[in-house]
């Protein structure tokens, strides 16, 4: 079974954070993973699309291609709000305490 070209390029992105469109390019020779710049364009597209990367132009020519991290933070004003909800639907209960 061979491996889509989207997880192939985007396992190239995560290898090299901050990579460039040419330097990727190289790297899919290298590796004998033949593609058209139509297609190279439309996966990027694509993994841009799914919040998996971000593309950026450096210069005219070249684009910046690099990883999309999330973090999930606490956020402590959302979580004081649902349990202020909950202590409220409790309490709406009336008898019970």
């Amino acid at each position: 079974m061979t491996i889509p070209i989207k997880n192939q390029i985007l396992d190239k992105i995560k290898e090299k954070p901050g990579i460039t469109d040419k330097e990727l390019s190289k790297l899919l020779v290298k590796e004998s993973i033949i593609i058209t710049e139509g297609e190279y364009n439309k996966v990027l597209l694509d993994l841009e699309i799914m919040g998996l990367i971000s593309v950026s132009w450096m210069t005219k020519d070249t684009k910046r291609i690099e990883i999309i991290t999330t973090q999930e933070e606490d956020d402590e004003y959302k979580q004081q709000v649902e349990d202020t909800d909950e202590k409220d639907y409790e309490a709406s209960f009336p008898g019970t305490e």
